[in-house]
């Protein structure tokens, strides 16, 4: 052998070796989900065209995670609510095979459903949170444990964001500084964070903050950012008066969006810093659409359980759109199989990983064609015995079915008190919560549209935002993308709502949804007086269900 060739031959090998090592790294995983940010960001405007209220808000760190990485065109939550969708998220499920975890009020996270951080873990990974994983809060009994992951003791005032930088300016601090006193709380958290991990060790670390929750400060979006209402005119979806009060309320809603991915922003610099970005799996979504508005949160319509999607690595081949539906629930089955876990059979949700290493756009998997969403409990009092309002959708690309199981309740709650001789002020329609229509936040909004309620150029507004709904809706989405015609029952949609009606039922079934079972005796007890688990309630364990018919957690869906 010619005695030249052997460095240069050394020099490969050794150069293979370490690709192939750097292939099985685990990567570290970063996952900012913030509380009520739905499908708002400026790559969105960038992708759906100009018109849209996306115009208004700027997302420059949300932007950078979709043209280095990935951005789902049509990423969905499990449930409009946040404990079910967290329950959903962190078990890879559907929130409906969850148990206790289902709902919001008198939730239970009982120990039978997996858990993708702790199986994580176990495996080897440093894993911590700042601010809000399970819901509410993080209790003790949340996944995560008693507050032994929690990373917040720099302080948790980004929870509040506008309120306390108005509170700064107030007291005399210019705009700038008072953001960045905010800011060092959270850079200072993740600090913490990453001052625990061993040498060398992995890290999994939830960032999940809650200022994009109500309240947030009237005239914020504004004041603190610049967002003026105005240039919403004419850009306000269907569902949505397009007046002044309620053009404010949405400019300050994307404010607090631009306020936590200016936050994300400190996050991906200090990962630039320690030499860790590439190695690090980074995804940035929310838990689900915009409280306090018609068609958001609570809702079955996109604008209540479409979200945010982009996701950055190394491993991934960056600048593409994916046009693939996908569920939250993909994420848990993601996180593990990069982290060297192996995927509990129990999971419906399945791996992004094969979507993350294509090297195309558009439409990558075929079978992802459709997701499933649904919706029990809120609020414990939101309407009369404590009784749920029990909700299951399918949503593919071209349509949304959606199944109302109890068609004779209030969706958001009822309307307590709007007839009688002491109807709620607008103080406390823009307030308190729990007040009248209790499944809806307290918003300028919803104040806007119970004063307008009898009004006859606004009582259509009204009523599509509280008002019973039929049995079965259905939308077709390319003629009808804001989902206000409901089609269903007509003739020329036969064929399509059969369809779908059975798809979805047998999604259902075939998942073990208590629903479906002794007329959803589970769901339809009162949770502190019902059941601990849904085994109890004649419903098979949520650790059991599909295990019959010979499918794993990766063929499910």
């Amino acid at each position: 052998m010619n005695k030249p060739f052997l460095p240069l031959l050394l020099v490969a090998l050794t150069g293979l070796a370490g690709a192939r090592a750097a292939e099985t790294k685990r990567p570290n995983i970063l996952f900012a989900f913030a509380d009520d940010w739905g499908r708002h960001a400026s790559a969105y405007a960038q992708l759906d065209g100009p018109g849209t209220a996306n115009d208004l808000i700027r997302t420059p760190a949300f932007d950078r995670l979709a043209r280095e990485g990935v951005l789902f065109r049509g990423a969905f939550v499990s449930a409009p609510s946040c404990t079910p969708c967290r329950s959903a998220l962190l078990s890879g499920q559907h929130f409906w095979r969850t148990g206790r975890g289902s709902i919001l009020r008198g939730a239970i996270w009982d120990g039978s459903n997996p858990s993708f951080a702790l199986l994580l873990r176990d495996a080897g990974y440093h894993i911590g949170e700042t601010y809000k994983v399970w819901s509410p809060g993080t209790p003790v009994d949340a996944p995560y444990g008693a507050g032994k992951y929690a990373y917040e003791a720099a302080g948790r005032r980004f929870n509040q964001f506008s309120q306390n930088v108005t509170s700064l300016v107030a007291a005399g601090q210019p705009l700038e500084a008072a953001k960045q006193a905010i800011y060092r709380e959270v850079t200072a958290n993740f600090d913490a964070f990453l001052a625990a991990r061993k040498q060398g060790q992995p890290f999994c670390y939830w960032y999940g903050p809650t200022n994009t929750h109500r309240k947030w400060t009237k005239g914020s979006g504004k004041a603190l950012w610049g967002l003026n209402p105005d240039a919403l005119r004419g850009k306000m979806p269907p569902f949505l008066p397009d007046v002044p009060e309620i053009r404010e309320d949405l400019a300050d809603y994307f404010g607090e969006a631009m306020a936590f991915d200016a936050s994300v922003e400190l996050l991906l610099k200090k990962l630039e810093e320690i030499g860790e970005l590439d190695n690090t799996l980074i995804v940035m979504s929310g838990d689900h659409g915009a409280p306090g508005f018609g068609h958001g949160k609570c809702n079955l319509y996109d604008f209540g359980f479409g979200v945010s999607l982009a996701i950055r690595w190394g491993g991934a081949r960056g600048g593409r759109i994916v046009d693939d539906l996908t569920s939250l629930t993909d994420l848990a089955p993601t996180f593990l199989e990069l982290g060297g876990v192996k995927i509990p059979e129990v999971m419906t949700g399945r791996s992004l990983v094969p979507l993350l290493t294509a090297t195309k756009s558009g439409q990558i998997d075929p079978k992802r064609d459709a997701v499933f969403v649904g919706r029990e409990r809120h609020v414990e009092n939101a309407r009369d015995n404590l009784l749920p309002y029990p909700q299951r959708a399918i949503r593919t690309k071209d349509h949304l079915l959606i199944v109302n199981f109890k068609p004779d309740r209030w969706p958001l709650g009822a309307p307590y008190g709007l007839d009688g001789p002491e109807v709620p002020s607008m103080r406390d329609l823009t307030e308190e919560t729990r007040v009248t229509l209790r499944d809806d936040d307290a918003s300028p909004t919803k104040a806007w549209l119970v004063s307008m309620r009898n009004d006859p150029k606004w009582k259509s507004a009204y009523e599509r935002a509280y008002g019973k709904r039929p049995r079965v809706e259905l939308y077709d989405l390319k003629s009808d993308p804001h989902e206000v015609n409901n089609v269903a029952g007509k003739p020329a949609y036969a064929k399509v709502q059969a369809t779908l009606e059975q798809r979805l039922m047998g999604e259902l079934r075939r998942t073990g949804d208590p629903r479906l079972v002794d007329d959803g005796k589970f769901f339809e007890t009162p949770p502190m007086a019902g059941p601990v688990n849904d085994a109890e309630a004649g419903a098979q364990p949520s650790g059991q269900r599909g295990k019959g018919k010979g499918k794993t957690g990766k063929e499910k869906k």
